[in-house]
């Protein structure tokens, strides 16, 4: 292949002269919405590329899978989480392994990528390995600052790794030569809004101190529950107005508990239109995926984050990251049952220092257009 992936692929009207690009990806929305800003990306610059997804068969995908993929071609592979342990259904997910292997073979046959591009989870593995046998080019993205265990196994095989959090490279210290830091890509509809817009957006005036809640896509009914406790506590709640993403689970309790209260909320259990609700907040109290964590980066917000306190910290490593710049404060899950929250909200909310301090804090992180760094390190691969 030529040095740029351009000089022989797209001139003509062919569809067989055009660059093929093949992304895959896990089924949770942390991984999915990076492959598909990627994948926006490319096609924002290089309309001529045939780009395809692959996705694991699952019920959760589909779930997270957002409406606007319509224009995105989408193949599935038959492959679920292997688990350590023994039984009728780890067994059945290894046959599923197996299965997905061959379809991956068939995939990169009929296809023919130029470049594959993997986002994680154990979907990645026979798709960047295979495509490591075939010598089609291959490049890995990491989300979180702790790579997941698909990534650490396939950064061998990959011939380039991307990370999003500069701390990352510890855990890949064997492919140093590999490494180049892009960032998490973000969707384009993420743009930063006038702070007056966007809570007109939800009948919100400015003269009230704006708290955004979100436990991450699915809801934490811990951080639903430990949150209205903390604020329902505080004797001047009629001063604050929250913005809560409760998830489905907990949506009809929150919505006859904040009823019942002096507090001014827009509660919803889905929503879509996430740059109105940073745009409009003050502080946010959230988990700390890493799509999450690369939002609040982005819109720079002060923030309480309630690390989920499983999947081997991988979020607890996120929060730090941001607590070690000053962006941010962590409370431990296991916290929330008590006034911990509630003292740390009303020790930001009564120290308007504090907040902007915060905020002034995101200047030692790096800002970074991770869509379009992503996209040039792909694009540049034969070039290295």
């Amino acid at each position: 292949m030529s040095p740029s992936i351009f000089n022989n692929k797209i001139p003509g009207d062919s569809k067989k002269n055009r660059a093929k690009i093949l992304v895959v990806t896990g089924a949770s929305g942390g991984h999915i919405f990076p492959a598909l800003s990627f994948l926006d990306t490319l096609k924002g610059r290089h309309r001529d590329l045939d780009t395809l997804l692959i996705l694991p068969r699952l019920p959760s995908t589909e779930k997270n899978l957002p409406i606007e993929t319509v224009g995105v071609k989408v193949r599935y592979i038959s492959i679920s989480p292997i688990k350590l342990s023994i039984d009728f259904k780890n067994f059945v997910a290894i046959l599923r392994f197996f299965k997905a292997i061959f379809e991956s073979i068939f995939i990169l046959l009929s296809f023919n990528p130029d470049f594959v591009v993997g986002f994680g989870s154990i979907a990645c593995i026979p798709i960047i390995f295979l495509a490591w046998l075939f010598r089609i080019t291959t490049l890995i993205h990491e989300q979180n600052v702790i790579p997941g265990r698909a990534n650490r196994f396939l950064a061998r095989f990959a011939d380039r790794v991307a990370i999003s959090f500069q701390e990352s490279q510890g855990y890949f210290k064997d492919y140093k030569k590999k490494i180049v830091f892009t960032g998490n890509p973000l969707r384009k509809e993420l743009a930063k809004i006038e702070k007056n817009k966007a809570l007109d957006f939800f009948g919100f005036g400015n003269s009230k101190f704006t708290i955004l809640v979100m436990g991450g896509s699915s809801g934490s009914h811990n951080v639903n529950l430990g949150l209205f406790k903390a604020i329902s506590m505080m004797p001047d709640r009629h001063n604050l107005q929250v913005i809560h993403l409760s998830g489905p689970g907990d949506y009809d309790l929150l919505k006859q508990s904040y009823k019942d209260s002096n507090i001014k909320v827009r509660l919803f259990s889905f929503f879509r239109d996430m740059q109105f609700a940073y745009s409009a907040s003050d502080l946010v109290v959230c988990r700390a995926g890493a799509t999450t964590t690369a939002e609040i980066i982005f819109f720079r917000l002060p923030a309480i984050i309630i690390p989920y306190p499983f999947a081997y910290e991988h979020q607890l490593a996120n929060a730090r990251v941001l607590e070690k710049k000053g962006c941010a404060m962590i409370i431990n899950d296991s916290e929330l049952d008590k006034d911990t929250l509630k003292q740390t909200i009303e020790g930001l909310i009564n120290n308007p220092e504090k907040i902007k301090d915060m905020q002034a804090k995101y200047d030692l992180l790096s800002s970074l257009d991770a869509n379009n760094r992503l996209a040039d390190s792909v694009l540049t691969l034969n070039q290295a």
